[in-house]
């Protein structure tokens, strides 16, 4: 087996310095939600974003002192990323000491193809079948993703606010379409502002555009949920926590309706 050359600096700073915002958090969302077991193979997908190298740096932490049972393979899906992009990730990865798996595809190309105003819907869509085919063909029965606690709560007021529905990001999900692999979410419990702070602290260049399509594309909706939870953390500090934990506190008997496998519709008056 290939000795590890994952930093003793980064692994030190996530047992000290960020020890109880990151690594911490990162041990108690696999605990509480289940999220891995013994001998399971992980496949890490990386966007060449700020949350999927933490992730990746988390997993290197918990093989090295929690679980070296488990084996964990690095993924990039390579859609047509910038040269500038893609070179600043590739370096990020040096600086972690951590080697991935590359795989190109013509994702970004088809997707502008299919849509050229707005490519971004479908290519995420695409890009997600990649991943999960990718793992697969891997010999993974698991794919981790770098979504955190701040991207779970922008989920559910999106939900709330533009489809009418209540429905957050689960911390795992088995596919439909992909027997036998299962999606996970290990920063479930971390905060992006804690994220943003380690990437400062390691000096980590992280390049907000991989594709051409980016620079015309702004996710105004999930940006509106940021600012509003800026606003609202200004009145009460803990307002992010009573957003997240209210997807785990519901009382069926107090709600108008919902859903059973999303299927079936149940409305209050049928038990009232």
């Amino acid at each position: 087996m290939k000795e590890s050359s994952y930093s003793t600096y980064i692994s030190k700073s996530l047992n000290k310095t960020f020890k109880s915002v990151l690594f911490g958090r990162f041990l108690r969302a696999i605990d509480d939600y289940k999220l891995i077991e013994e001998n399971d193979k992980i496949c890490v997908a990386l966007s060449g974003g700020k949350d999927s190298l933490l992730l990746a740096a988390l997993f290197e932490e918990y093989k090295l002192h929690y679980n070296n049972k488990i084996e964990v393979k690095y993924l990039m899906m390579n859609s047509g990323f910038t040269e500038k992009f893609f070179t600043d990730h590739l370096e990020n990865l040096k600086k972690l000491g951590i080697e991935q798996i590359t795989k190109d595809s013509r994702v970004y190309e088809i997707a502008n193809q299919m849509n050229p105003e707005a490519p971004c819907f479908l290519c995420a869509r695409m890009r997600r079948g990649f991943l999960y085919q990718t793992a697969k063909d891997l010999g993974c029965n698991k794919l981790a993703l770098g979504h955190h606690f701040d991207d779970v709560i922008e989920t559910t007021l999106m939900n709330m606010f533009y489809t009418g529905t209540f429905k957050t990001m689960l911390p795992k999900a088995k596919s439909k379409n992909y027997e036998g692999l299962e999606l996970i979410r290990p920063m479930y419990l971390i905060k992006e502002k804690d994220v943003e702070r380690f990437i400062k602290y390691h000096g980590f260049t992280i390049n907000p555009k991989g594709c051409f399509f980016q620079e015309r594309n702004i996710d105004s909706k999930r940006q509106e949920m940021k600012n509003l939870i800026t606003s609202l953390r200004k009145v009460y500090k803990n307002i992010d926590i009573n957003i997240f934990r209210s997807a785990e506190n519901i009382n069926l008997s107090s709600v108008l309706g919902y859903y059973e496998d999303d299927s079936e519709k149940i409305s209050f008056l049928d038990k009232y």
